[in-house]
């Protein structure tokens, strides 16, 4: 099984799942179906089936183009709002692609209809992959759009934090150095988070995905897998780990990107009233 990192829009991952005896591929949340094609051509497999995280347009706005290209092209999902959507999959669903099994997780809360899915290989030494779209981030969880505290607790403890831990996690979005400076936050004396942030800045300013993670590692620096340790609890105020889990999400919620500083050219165009034009239009 082969994973094929793909980099879209601003921050978005779209995922190629490969099996590599069949040559034959899945792909997690298609958002951008040129780009996608580009790689299935140049890897030279066919593609079987989308796996739709949430119907949110950065995820799932390439499955009807998909659909076109590939009439017999399957499309799950756990949300009627998803495009193109063939078949409607539950919680621990199994599928089955070649030698590439996946369990599907229900995670409601960033959407009423979130989906994860847990992908292994019989007897392989690769680790299982979690694909686990805007539920869980490298270091942070996803806003709760549509569901509660309580959902994502149980999200997080229950049925995510409880796969094996060598997991590799893939998620949907690059947020991992905004995720851990907030992290750094709550936990300032924290060295794992010290640490992965130090790293994940290195590879953002090489331009290169800090994906995947491990769910191990996600248990020492990730304060929302943490919201039992009296740390994270001292910093909420709070002690219940759901209360704990609202309270950090509310923070982050507010949490405001450091300001960046304007470059050289940007401040001669504004001194000289070159952004006056579009400063005025509504």
């Amino acid at each position: 099984m082969k994973v094929k990192v793909i980099s879209v829009l601003e921050d978005n991952y779209m995922y190629l799942v490969i099996e590599e005896n069949t040559k034959e591929a899945v792909v997690v949340d298609a958002a951008v179906p040129k780009r996608l094609l580009e790689i299935v051509r140049k890897e030279g497999v066919t593609l079987k089936a989308v796996l739709t995280t949430h119907h949110h347009w950065d995820h799932a706005r390439g499955n009807e183009e998909l659909a076109k290209v590939y009439p017999e092209l399957r499309v799950y999902g756990a949300d009627e709002r998803i495009g193109a959507l063939t078949h409607k999959v539950t919680h621990n669903e199994e599928l089955k692609f070649g030698d590439i099994n996946v369990k599907c997780l229900f995670t409601p809360c960033h959407t009423s209809g979130h989906m994860c899915y847990f992908m292994w290989e019989e007897n392989s030494p690769d680790a299982p992959a979690l694909f686990s779209g805007d539920t869980l981030f490298i270091g942070g969880c996803g806003k709760f759009f549509e569901g509660t505290a309580e959902q994502m607790y149980k999200n997080l403890t229950e049925i995510l934090g409880a796969l094996p831990k060598h997991t590799k996690v893939f998620c949907g979005h690059e947020y991992t150095v905004r995720n851990l400076k907030f992290a750094l936050k709550v936990e300032p004396e924290n060295e794992s988070v010290k640490k992965k942030l130090a790293w994940a800045k290195l590879r953002d300013d090489e331009d290169l995905p800090t994906v995947p993670s491990t769910l191990q590692e996600e248990f020492h620096y990730n304060p929302f897998l943490r919201v039992s340790e009296e740390s994270v609890q001292k910093f909420t105020g709070k002690a219940a780990p759901v209360d704990v889990l609202r309270a950090l999400r509310t923070e982050k919620d507010n949490f405001k990107k450091p300001q960046e500083r304007l470059t050289p050219q940007a401040m001669l165009a504004f001194e000289w009233g070159l952004f006056g034009p579009f400063m005025g239009k509504k």
